[in-house]
């Protein structure tokens, strides 16, 4: 990744991908599961995702325009679709998930959480202060914030 400084603007656009794999996470593992609150914890996990991508958009809507700014040259769009790519691939990507129970769904519910705050901690690394990295710790904090819930839920389980 060296070859890439990304601005803030493409961390959340990123960010907001990571999000929407996630609502697709979570409905695909609702529609899986017979029990209606296990339902119904899964579909509310899906609307905290699509929270998550509202909040990121209006991060992003709020960057100054030099922290829109990319630090490459990239007249094709290029770099938005490598992008694209590493959101897609990193977290909540195209895996066999067990759907099998609750419990393992919740278990790879936090893996890709925690895999997303790695990713984002990473890219923090990437992006240079002055095009915002300051932004990408609340991401981190919102995160962080699922795999409470997501930890809480998998306790109760266990009960």
């Amino acid at each position: 990744m060296a070859a890439y400084d990304f601005s803030a603007e493409e961390i959340f656009t990123m960010a907001e991908q990571i999000e929407r794999n996630g609502v697709k996470f979570y409905r695909t593992a609702a529609e899986k599961v017979d029990d209606a609150d296990s339902k119904a914890l899964l579909m509310r996990l899906a609307d905290m995702e699509v929270e998550h991508e509202k909040t990121f958009t209006s991060l992003k809507a709020d960057l100054l325009d030099k922290e829109k700014t990319s630090a490459i040259f990239d007249p094709q769009g290029e770099a938005e679709l490598y992008l694209q790519s590493l959101a897609d691939t990193r977290v909540f990507f195209k895996k066999e998930d067990d759907f099998s129970s609750m419990k393992e769904i919740l278990k790879s519910a936090v893996e890709a959480e925690k895999d997303s705050i790695v990713f984002y901690l990473g890219m923090k690394e990437a992006i240079p202060e002055k095009l915002g990295k300051n932004f990408i710790d609340a991401i981190i904090k919102e995160e962080m914030g699922h795999i409470r819930l997501l930890n809480g839920e998998l306790i109760a389980l266990k009960k």
